[in-house]
Parts: C-alpha cells; sequence; structure tokens
C-alpha cells in the first residue's frame, strides 16, 4: 500500500468538511493497492449507503448535522467502515490493514460505524451515537 494520497480523495475531504460546499459524503476503497476515491455526493446518509458495494470492503466519510434545540446545529464527522455481506473472505482480512492507512487520511471523525447492510447505516442511530459522544444531549435520550 502506498502513502502517496490522491488529491481528488483530498479535495473531497475538504469539501465534506466544509461549511461552504453541498458535499455530505465520499467513499474511498483500494485498488492496485491505492487508495482510490469511489464516488461522492450530496444526499446524506441515505444515498451514501445506496452507493457502497455489497461485495468489497469500502471507507465512507461523511458529515452528520443535527439539532440539540431551537437555537443550536452541531456538525460532526462519521468514520464508516463497509465490509458488504457479499465481500470474499481474502478481501475482507485485508480491511483490518487498510484502516490504519485510511484513518491517515480521513483523521477527524467523531465515531467509527461498522456496517455490512445499508440499515447499519442508520440516520437516527448515528446521531444519537454522536449525541453520546459528544458528551451532551439535550433530548434526554431522545433522537
Amino acid at each position: 500500500m502506498s502513502d502517496t494520497v490522491s488529491p481528488k480523495i483530498l479535495a473531497a475531504y475538504d469539501a465534506v468538511r466544509s461549511d461552504k460546499d453541498d458535499t455530505n459524503w465520499l467513499i474511498v476503497s483500494y485498488a492496485s493497492g491505492e487508495l482510490t476515491l469511489s464516488r461522492t455526493g450530496a444526499g446524506g446518509l441515505a444515498e451514501l449507503a445506496a452507493a457502497l458495494d455489497d461485495s468489497d470492503v469500502q471507507y465512507a466519510y461523511a458529515r452528520v448535522e443535527y439539532a440539540n434545540d431551537a437555537e443550536s446545529k452541531r456538525v460532526k464527522f462519521v468514520l464508516i467502515v463497509w465490509i458488504g455481506s457479499g465481500t470474499k473472505v481474502m478481501r475482507k482480512g485485508r480491511a483490518g490493514i487498510e484502516l490504519g492507512s485510511v484513518k491517515k487520511v480521513l483523521v477527524h471523525h467523531s465515531i467509527e460505524v461498522d456496517a455490512a447492510e445499508p440499515r447499519d447505516i442508520d440516520e437516527a442511530d448515528i446521531i444519537q451515537r454522536l449525541r453520546k459522544a459528544g458528551g451532551a444531549d439535550y433530548n434526554g435520550g431522545r433522537g
């Protein structure tokens, strides 16, 4: 695996993190030992979940916005480790090795989500986990 990071990945990462860009997710994967940008989008977690490949290992980075109350909006970032349910065993085995390299590129995230099915990327569940990770829950544990 190469330590060189594609400028396309860095630009997509910056776009997801930017308050001025509509892009709110990206997907990267390994092809021929190189981390490559697979897709980006602006349709939130549902669109992201639909874009993942059921037969591969992919890594997604998403911007999640939610409100704690009427006056506040929170923006948090999530790293999703996708190991599709149809992924071959040998490919699954490389995921742990690749993840360290991925985390060097997709650095800033509040939580990590392991997913094998689109339903594992449930927005309400992820927001609840982000609230718990953030330490302040103004909704008394309700989504």
